[in-house]
């Protein structure tokens, strides 16, 4: 998820070269909240973007969770196609019970070195987030990420994954965490673009229809858009707190 920023300045995110962009996130719907706005720009600018989703999101809702993992993955997919997403890859690890550890890390180095991407994004991991405290799959998910992409760069980690799986050491150029209360820089996006993350986060619908009280997506996907806007002087904006590597 992604909350509203009202920044005093921001810097233009520097992105008019970078040709691949991976999104690591603990569930579905986490990229849906104002970030997937900044994917609908990148993929109309011809820039390959992969989803990475930790889990399968099945704690989430009341339903059994061999019910709800299909259910909210065909969900997830649909947002993708909304932004322009063709790899969306999801792991087995459990919802709720995200652990932080060496098998995270690794499964995330892994899928690093295979898509070699030149921008590594992950949500917000800080204790409190969100107007509360931050879920503890978040928080996992983006220490984990963080630690993955050096990981990804050291051919003496996870040896394995270069002896073995034969994928070579890739070194990202920087990490964005989207959601962060201070960030550092804006993706500016257009209105298309806006309205393709009010469909995407829409197109949650079973998981937005458990919630029951959900602020209408058209309402507050904007309002977010709008703060980091503010901050970069445009009308719509993605913030991100930018992490150069």
């Amino acid at each position: 998820m992604t909350e509203q920023n009202h920044p005093a300045s921001l810097q233009p995110l520097k992105d008019h070269d970078v040709q691949r962009v991976l999104c690591v996130v603990a569930h579905p719907d986490d990229m849906e909240y104002g970030t997937s706005a900044a994917v609908a720009a990148w993929t109309d600018a011809g820039i390959e973007v992969t989803y990475l989703l930790l889990t399968r999101g099945e704690a989430g809702m009341a339903e059994a969770p061999e019910e709800v993992a299909p259910l909210r993955e065909k969900e997830q997919r649909r947002a993708c196609e909304i932004v322009g997403v063709e790899d969306l890859r999801m792991l087995d690890h459990p919802d709720g019970m995200l652990e932080y550890g060496l098998p995270l890390r690794r499964d995330i180095a892994r899928v690093v070195r295979q898509v070699r991407p030149d921008l590594v994004v992950t949500a917000n991991f800080e204790f409190e987030a969100y107007g509360g405290l931050n879920q503890a799959d978040h928080r996992v998910a983006g220490l984990a990420v963080v630690d993955a992409v050096r990981d990804a760069a050291n051919p003496w980690v996870f040896r394995e994954l270069g002896e073995i799986e034969g994928l070579e050491p890739w070194q990202a150029r920087a990490i964005l965490v989207s959601g962060h209360p201070q960030p550092t820089h804006g993706k500016q996006v257009d209105q298309r673009q806006a309205q393709a993350s009010v469909d995407s986060l829409s197109s949650h619908d079973a998981y937005l229809e458990h919630i029951g009280d959900h602020p209408e997506p058209g309402q507050m996907i904007p309002e977010i858009l709008r703060g980091g806007g503010e901050g970069l002087g445009v009308e719509h904006a993605v913030a991100f707190r930018v992490h150069a590597l």
